[in-house]
């Protein structure tokens, strides 16, 4: 299969590209290389004849045309976005933009070629989400895919929005889709800006580790080899014009998460633990969902998948991953923002 990926030098996307690449996938990255993404995210696989790399913005139509007519894609997997919930609080402009104009102008060129190839069957366009669109639950309950949507933040809302363009183009237009909603990804390349890397970052260089409120929000947590794993799934089993909850089936407060990472790094540096005494609780973002759980039944029962990964494994496995790649975040950690509380406007 040949795929197309937008978005494939970004955090989740990387792990898309180089699981697709690896399985003898044709893999095309198409991302326009903003603040968060990072060709070395992909190095690993840039060499292989499998793998093309196109510079492009999902915003420029005929940009889009022009790749998809030139590669003939067998499938899009659409992962290109701006994701940072803090920075969306602080410039939502940025997101309706790459979020919502972005998603339909991709739309609209994935309808293009389809229409003009015949309509292939076998043609999958798979739109991937967030949780954050069903908004925030309270100590009980799991979202489901008939969860309705209830978006809280500027980047859950412009998510919620291209999710429904996604359906409308399914509906109207006979566009194939598959669509997936999934937990908090966390893992290797993860863009130093996140609560995992920033605690990992802040406890190496002996600073305070912010925590907002009083941590006691609740995520669902997924290692992103899981989720890359989860969505080539979908994107070969997945039933037509039907969405899937991806989760890690781990639960845990912020708290205990950025515990878990302490106590990981005081087995490994020893020599400055307890690193849980540089936790530091800073005043809470506006619209903080307290809760997000997800309910794994439909893609559990009809697709067989589950995570391979437990929050405790994955979080040991993210810590030597840093700690081994140095070189990897140090590089980054000049780039806009990085480094600096953000989503404090309201």
């Amino acid at each position: 299969m040949k795929i197309l990926v937008t978005g494939g030098a970004g955090f989740i996307g990387s792990a898309v590209v180089r699981l697709a690449v690896s399985r003898g996938h044709d893999v095309v990255n198409v991302d326009a290389l903003t603040y968060a993404a990072c060709l070395e995210n992909v190095a690993s696989v840039s060499e292989s004849p499998l793998y093309a790399f196109e510079h492009a913005d999902i915003c420029d139509r005929a940009a889009m045309d022009r790749i998809l007519a030139a590669h003939k894609p067998d499938a899009v997997m659409h992962l290109a976005a701006e994701s940072h919930v803090d920075r969306s609080i602080d410039g939502p402009g940025a997101f309706i933009q790459a979020n919502i104009t972005g998603t339909y102008i991709l739309l609209e060129a994935a309808r293009a070629y389809w229409e003009g190839a015949g309509k292939p069957e076998g043609f999958r366009f798979h739109h991937i989400s967030t949780d954050e669109v069903f908004g925030s639950l309270g100590a009980e309950g799991q979202f489901t895919e008939d969860t309705p949507y209830a978006p809280n933040s500027p980047y859950s809302a412009s998510k919620a929005a291209s999710d429904h363009l996604v359906r409308a183009w399914a509906e109207t237009y006979g566009l194939p889709v598959v669509m997936t909603n999934c937990s908090n990804n966390y893992g290797p390349y993860h863009f130093p800006e996140k609560l995992v890397p920033v605690v990992i970052l802040k406890a190496l260089a002996g600073e305070a580790i912010p925590v907002y409120g009083t941590g006691e929000n609740v995520r669902d947590w997924l290692y992103v080899e899981d989720h890359a794993d989860a969505l080539l799934c979908v994107l070969e089993k997945g039933v037509l014009n039907r969405s899937y909850n991806v989760g890690g089936e781990n639960e845990a407060t912020n708290l205990d998460l950025v515990k878990m990472i302490c106590g990981v790094l005081d087995q490994r540096r020893p020599e400055n633990a307890p690193h849980a005494d540089l936790i530091s609780f800073v005043a809470d973002r506006p619209g903080h969902d307290l809760r997000y759980a997800i309910d794994p039944t439909r893609i559990s029962t009809e697709l067989n998948w589950r995570p391979s990964v437990t929050v405790e494994e994955g979080i040991a496995k993210t810590v030597d991953w840093y700690l081994d790649n140095q070189d990897w975040w140090s590089a980054l950690q000049n780039r806009d923002g990085v480094g600096a509380r953000l989503g404090t406007k309201s």
